[in-house]
């Protein structure tokens, strides 16, 4: 069977590095989705790739950029793809005839603002094609348990990239977390940033569309439910500080940093607490473009990780000292010339899913199995959406919110 042919819908800054016409200022300055996806295809693992945004007048810059920061520094690594809209044109909608041209057993990638998850993975399902999502999968509860439904239906795979579960630290930590050798969840603290240069990268939505607790809590809520299968989330109470991003020129509702209080509890009555933090208004000279650390207690043990610092740190003249992270992407080419970021978790990511949909396609595994493994599929992140949803309620009613389910049922209160 042939390789699933791959379209990448969103072309901004984590699919093509491509931001207000040149390089973003990030660490992802070439990007990580189309990047991957090129390199896999050189791998023979993904067939046709094609690339869907709402302005195609975007595309000559963009395949310019690729051909100048890929192509010439990998070896002439081929960055071709098919580009919808046209390229002289404009269109909210290109993603339908983008999907409807993919062959069956396809899939597609969605990077793109959270409000627009929903109804571009739903069209695709509903079209038979595998789907991956950046998180958050979607901002609703609803959405996202509708999602599932029509995935069982059409018997196609939902991803959720959540690639920290994929961090080499971080997956062996879970593991020994699920397999309970840590013993009963007890409390589990997280803190996410990510420096105020990324508001202006994110200006157009942030604060209007979606906040920084989807784009950063869901990191860690979703390690934290990967840790603990069996506890369920019952009560989130959020709280916010404000000022800097509408000091920057955000809307009026911007928060800056948001924190989930998380109550959780299992089938025995036992409760544990989490605490998760995000923010997008850390310094912008941190050393570090996202600083990422957590601390789980159980009754048996505890885990302590800082994702910060790797022992890896460079001082420049301008850009002064930075801790980098090559375990997420390695973008330096390997002895060969070739990108050589294979094993970093950003990459990891992507070929998990590319890998799943392939055994699905040609019956060696299916959605039950595939579910059973601590990947984030639908099913395995459910809570994750819950309490991200729970977060928003709570902040926009200024009260505690309920989470209520028996596993298989959920809704909020």
């Amino acid at each position: 069977m042939a390789p699933p042919s791959v379209l990448m819908v969103g072309t901004g800054e984590y699919t093509t590095g491509y931001v207000d016409g040149g390089a973003s200022g990030s660490d992802k300055k070439v990007g990580v989705v189309g990047l991957t996806l090129f390199d896999l295809r050189r791998r023979g693992k993904v067939g046709d790739l094609s690339m869907v945004g709402v302005s195609g007048r975007k595309f000559p810059g963009i395949r310019s950029h690729l051909h100048q920061n890929i192509t010439q520094v990998y070896n002439n690594l081929d960055t071709s793809f098919t580009s919808f809209p046209a390229d002289d044109s404009t269109d909210p909608a290109a993603y339908k005839p983008a999907i409807d041209a993919l062959p069956p057993g396809s899939a597609i990638t969605i990077f793109t603002p959270d409000p627009t998850h929903f109804p571009i993975a739903l069209y695709a399902i509903q079209r038979n094609i595998h789907v991956m999502i950046t998180k958050p999968a979607t901002q609703l509860l609803s959405h996202h348990l509708t999602l599932l439904a029509e995935a069982r239906k059409h018997n196609v795979f939902v991803f959720i990239e959540h690639h920290k579960r994929f961090d080499p630290a971080y997956s062996d930590a879970t593991a020994k977390a699920r397999k309970g050798l840590l013993g009963d969840f007890n409390y589990f603290y997280s803190y996410m940033s990510q420096p105020k240069s990324q508001l202006e990268t994110f200006k157009a939505w942030a604060g209007r569309d979606s906040d920084i607790s989807y784009y950063l809590n869901s990191h860690h809520v979703d390690i934290c439910e990967s840790m603990v299968p069996g506890y369920l989330p019952v009560k989130v109470t959020a709280s916010a500080s404000t000022g800097v991003a509408t000091d920057l020129g955000c809307v009026e509702q911007t928060e800056d940093t948001i924190t989930l209080l998380v109550e959780w509890r299992n089938a025995q009555g036992r409760v544990a607490t989490g605490v998760y933090t995000a923010s997008w208004t850390a310094p912008q000279k941190a050393g570090v473009h996202s600083n990422q650390y957590f601390h789980f207690m159980g009754s048996k043990g505890e885990v302590r990780i800082n994702q910060a610092k790797r022992g890896y740190d460079i001082t420049e003249d301008e850009q002064g000292l930075s801790w980098l992270n090559p375990f997420y992407m390695r973008y330096a080419p390997d002895d060969e010339g070739n990108f050589g970021g294979q094993t970093g978790y950003g990459y990891v990511s992507f070929e998990k899913f590319i890998d799943a949909v392939t055994a699905l396609n040609e019956g060696r595994t299916t959605l039950e199995q595939l579910d059973a493994r601590p990947l984030p599929t639908l099913k395995n992140t459910v809570a994750t959406t819950a309490i991200l949803h729970a977060g928003r309620v709570s902040l926009d009613e200024k009260r505690a919110v309920e989470i209520v389910s028996d596993g298989e049922g959920w809704e909020l209160k």
